[in-house]
């Protein structure tokens, strides 16, 4: 098994992979720290959403380019797993970012149709 040196590190991928996990922590974790601060509401956990979304599309970006550079060295950079893994959890993270800007439409909707 070779050791990875310098010349076949892929850091795109681990950028993707880094991204991936920051996007999908993103909205679960201001959901978390929602919970337990009780100046903050709930709803104020909406800002996490363009956070995980912007972070999502990195993910997607660093895996795409990690993918690339794999093919351009054919095979000699690793990292295509690790690359994987970050496009999927950059999905996952768009996916969450997608969910709770539906989520804060309806509660909108169903509070301003309640209110009157």
């Amino acid at each position: 098994m070779a050791v990875p040196t310098r010349s076949n590190r892929n850091a795109r991928a681990w950028a993707a992979l880094l991204a991936g996990l920051a996007a999908a922590a993103a909205l679960p974790a201001s959901i978390a720290i929602s919970q337990e601060l009780r100046t903050w509401k709930l709803l104020a956990a909406f800002f996490a959403i363009p956070v995980a979304a912007v972070l999502g599309f990195a993910a997607i970006a660093f895996a795409r380019g990690a993918r690339r550079t794999i093919e351009l060295t054919l095979g000699r950079a690793r990292g295509r797993g690790v690359a994987r893994l970050g496009r999927a959890l950059g999905l996952l993270g768009i996916y969450l970012a997608c969910t709770g800007v539906l989520t804060v439409a309806v509660y909108y909707g169903l509070s301003h149709f309640v209110q009157r």
